[in-house]
């Protein structure tokens, strides 16, 4: 078997990956309703074609669920800025104090109900409320690099892994004719099957995927990347068991205790480090900030009162952070859109993990 094969085969048994970034958490929508049929790659990929794949592969019909990360709990909680941020970047969340945050913990795929895979991709979407009616929104998932550089990448893979109606599971022979097609692809596997992915949610790293860019109040801009590092204590018990196994273990570690996380901003060198191109990490010895702690303290189930019609759209951005030149950003927003689009109409679902009976 060949290196390729290896690796598509891993990655099949990681439950398909590839939901994980283009719609990574699902959608909402501020101006969602104007993306419908954005073009997000050559002329005949649009948002409505990407969120086809995605529904294609959810093995179903789940009205009123997003169409990826379909599984997902509710937290609330704050950012505690220490200042450390205006150096970079002129936003206003970086002006040391507290704003308050709402988000989402989701796994990836269109199946709400699905049991918790360990390797399951994992989804973090935050909200922070910031002066003067600003918002920043994240859509981060568990891996530094993603497996596609550009939307067309993305829609390829998801129809060379398609499951095949004859067995339900992808073909692997389809899976490392691509994966060896795609020398992208195959390196960003390398990066990801580093290590074994935490037992818990409190004990998970979320890096933001994309570069973004920082300017601060002179007007310089640096190009960013950033990632959330756990600050939680040990746990004191082994992580749950059962179909809810992830979710349980975070709703019984909110019930104990805030959690805690790092968030790191590490400064890209302009030139030399892509920004248009998410399969490729930086070099680990770029210079990395901490701007302050993520802490959670409430846990809640999804629904309309909390961030059941939230879209945790990357693109939505206090000013003195915007946009890089990576193509998935684009494709992000309009995918959440779009998937917004079509569950806006539909009768919502209580969540598929209940607070209350753990």
């Amino acid at each position: 078997m060949t290196e390729a094969s290896r690796h598509s085969l891993r990655l099949n048994r990681r439950t398909l990956l590839g939901s994980a970034a283009v719609a990574a958490l699902g959608a909402a929508g501020i101006g969602g309703f104007l993306f419908t049929e954005s073009v997000v790659g050559p002329w005949r990929l649009t948002a409505r074609r990407l969120v086809d794949r995605l529904q294609d592969t959810a093995g179903g019909s789940f009205p009123g669920c997003r169409r990826n990360h379909a599984k997902g709990l509710a937290v609330a909680g704050y950012f505690e800025s220490n200042g450390n941020g205006v150096e970079l970047s002129k936003a206003s969340v970086f002006r040391a104090g507290r704003y308050r945050l709402d988000g989402r913990f989701s796994l990836a795929g269109g199946n709400p109900h699905m049991p918790d895979a360990p390797t399951a991709p994992r989804g973090l979407g935050l909200r922070l409320f910031l002066p003067s009616g600003e918002q920043w929104r994240m859509a981060m998932i568990n891996v530094p690099v993603f497996l596609d550089a550009t939307p067309q990448d993305f829609y390829d893979r998801t129809l060379a892994f398609a499951p095949d109606p004859a067995t339900g599971k992808p073909d692997p022979a389809a899976m490392s004719r691509y994966v060896a097609s795609r020398p992208k692809t195959a390196a960003a596997l390398n990066v990801i099957e580093q290590g074994a992915p935490p037992p818990t949610f409190a004990d998970t790293a979320f890096f933001g995927l994309n570069a973004f860019e920082f300017s601060d109040a002179r007007g310089d801009a640096v190009p960013v990347r950033w990632r959330l590092v756990p600050d939680n204590p040990p746990r004191q018990a082994p992580p749950s068991s059962g179909e809810n196994a992830l979710f349980d273990g975070l709703i019984a570690a909110l019930r104990t205790a805030p959690l805690r996380w790092k968030f790191l901003v590490v400064v890209g060198e302009r030139g030399i480090d892509p920004t248009d191109d998410a399969t490729k990490a930086w070099p680990p010895d770029r210079r990395e900030v901490q701007v302050g702690t993520v802490v959670l303290e409430q846990v809640h189930t999804e629904s309309g009162h909390n961030v059941q019609n939230v879209n945790f759209d990357p693109l939505v951005l206090p000013d003195g952070i915007a946009p890089s030149d990576d193509p998935l950003l684009q494709a992000r927003s309009a995918a959440y859109a779009e998937s917004f689009r079509r569950r806006a109409g539909e009768a919502k679902p209580t969540g598929a993990v209940v607070v209350r009976e753990v």
